[in-house]
């Protein structure tokens, strides 16, 4: 080991890369992609009726009460837009991204501190890029929802965390700012998430006693400063959202939100055991293949600290959410920066040749699982595409061949030992692929944007400046925010009776198929008939499947 342990400080310069890295590879396609479907679009929306109504502590979509997360991330966007100077009207989706921006750029630089706390500064610096280019926190740095902020407060508590185990030997006070750090850190992330980040601070506690039958160095977080500083930070909101809502909101979100979660599959989220095992090649491109190698390597050196607490942090939380029945592929975004620490660690004791014969084992699996999700991600790259538009997307293509150039130079480089050339490739590849990606693939994919298809139709040929849209078949959340919160959403028969009451303002979007038929049966019967302003058709992603879309007003 012996690039580790190299001084812990990272210099001015390091600071400025991981920077300029981040948001070369968070910035592509941030303003350019419009609202994403589902959830994206409804942290917006009860984020833009907050502004509206002036009303900051009761969370709705519309007339519907949203409690499955506390309030933090709906606050945080609420202040963005008004420090960038937007309104409930107008504010571009971008602006209500800046706390996912901030957050997710936030976890770079804390990664990269942990990692030079952990192992010394080459390994903080690499881990950190590693970070700011993996694809799902690139993905989370794009949308308006909470992990990329619950990240960079989990990580703050770690950083902490890790300065005081490291340093449990010595005879000290810690410091009283890493003490706010912790507990401010932890009040932030229940506001963003609930008790997401109790879970994993304390699990890897739990683990670190476990190991090591001692832990009276966590008294040095001075629980009797530091929980009343937490309550500060929580309280006022639970009791104000307990008050308003007669408790609903702590019923509804953790007895079903967070518990129901763990026995069901919520929204078609179930999957079994080992979900994240296979997810985690994707989510951690292009540095999945790093990881697997590390396996064998943190089991050699288990007895020193920082492997024990990256062990400590991952594990845990790893085996929790493969237990729970619920499951998407972000959830495992809190374990990454320890899993880049420990893989960015092995990787530099095996081209300094300190590793076993026996771990070339793990590096030939990795490098075939690593080739063959390349493969499958170049070729989805290539395929979706022309799935939704009838051929090839020359961007995407070129996407496709940045990930196909990037696995193979960092195989290449992997299989001479060259580390450097290594990271380089990846870091190169990775920011390469993603402004094609996101920057210009993505956003070019008219079909697969329906919603502001008919945000742009409506606009055009809405009879009166204060026409409604009431939607029948197509009810996605990103319509209603590019629309207008007063946008209706129901069946067609929904859709003729609002035409039928305002027959000279009223609009109507109903899907071709049932719906349709329901609506012109609705009309029909007061012997009525619409007008067809527009026909739009894409590919509705949240369900799957391509749709035809009508826009009536009723015919004179």
């Amino acid at each position: 080991m012996n690039r580790l342990y190299r001084p812990a400080v990272l210099l001015p310069v390091h600071w400025l890369l991981l920077l300029l890295v981040a948001l070369a590879a968070f910035l592509p396609g941030f303003a350019g992609i419009p609202p994403f479907d589902r959830d994206e679009s409804r942290y917006v929306q009860a984020s833009r009726q907050m502004l509206e109504t002036g009303d900051y502590v009761d969370i709705r979509f519309q007339d519907e009460a949203r409690h499955k997360k506390p309030v933090g991330i709906y606050w945080a966007q609420v202040v963005a837009v008004k420090a960038l100077g937007g309104d409930a009207a107008d504010a571009p989706i971008w602006m209500y991204r800046v706390p996912s921006l901030i957050g997710a750029v936030a976890s770079v630089l804390l990664t990269a501190g942990i990692g030079a706390r952990l192992f010394g500064a080459t390994v903080g610096l690499a881990a950190g890029l590693m970070m700011a280019t993996c694809v799902i926190l690139g993905v989370e740095a794009r949308m308006a929802k909470t992990d990329a902020a619950q990240l960079a407060c989990i990580l703050g508590a770690m950083l902490v965390l890790a300065h005081l185990y490291l340093d449990r030997e010595k005879p000290f006070a810690a410091p009283l700012g890493l003490v706010l750090l912790f507990w401010l850190s932890l009040g932030l992330g229940i506001l963003i998430k609930g008790p997401i980040i109790i879970m994993v601070v304390g699990t890897a506690c739990a683990a670190l006693w476990a190991m090591d039958r001692r832990a009276g160095w966590l008294k040095r977080l001075r629980p009797l400063l530091g929980v009343p500083l937490l309550l500060a930070v929580v309280l006022p909101w639970l009791v104000a959202i307990a008050i308003v809502t007669k408790g609903a909101f702590f019923s509804y979100a953790i007895g079903h939100e967070f518990l129901g979660k763990a026995n069901a599959g919520q929204e078609s989220h179930g999957a079994p055991p080992g979900y994240f095992l296979a997810t985690f090649w994707l989510t951690f491109w292009p540095w999945a293949f790093l990881a697997l190698p590390a396996i064998p390597w943190a089991w050699r050196h288990r007895h020193i600290d920082a492997v024990r607490f990256c062990a400590a942090w991952i594990i845990p939380t790893w085996v929790i959410h493969e237990g729970v029945v619920t499951k998407l592929p972000h959830y495992l975004l809190p374990v990454l920066p320890a899993v880049a620490m420990l893989a960015v660690a092995a990787l530099l004791d095996r081209v300094d040749g300190l590793s076993v014969p026996g771990d070339r084992w793990w590096r030939r699996a990795a490098l075939g699982l690593g080739g063959l999700v390349g493969l499958g991600f170049a070729g989805a790259l290539v395929a979706f595409p022309i799935q939704l538009t009838g051929g090839p997307v020359f961007t995407a293509l070129l996407a496709a061949l940045g990930v196909l150039v990037t696995v193979g130079a960092m195989f290449l480089f992997d299989r001479r030992g060259d580390g450097d050339r290594l990271l380089l490739a990846g870091l190169g590849g990775a920011v390469a692929t993603f402004v094609l990606l996101f920057g210009v693939a993505l956003p070019g994919l008219k079909p697969m944007w329906l919603s502001p298809q008919v945000a742009d139709a409506f606009s055009r040929t809405r009879p009166c400046g204060h026409s409604v849209l009431a939607a029948a078949g197509y009810n996605e959340p990103s319509m209603v925010f590019l629309i207008g919160t007063n946008t209706r959403l129901g069946g067609g028969e929904m859709v003729a009776g609002h035409l039928l009451a305002d027959p000279a303002c009223a609009v109507g979007l109903v899907a071709r198929g049932r719906e349709e038929d329901a609506f012109m049966a609705g009309l029909a019967t007061q012997g009525r008939t619409p007008r067809l302003l527009v026909e739009l058709a894409g590919f509705n992603y949240s369900r799957g499947r391509k749709e035809v879309l009508h826009l009536y007003t009723l015919a004179p």
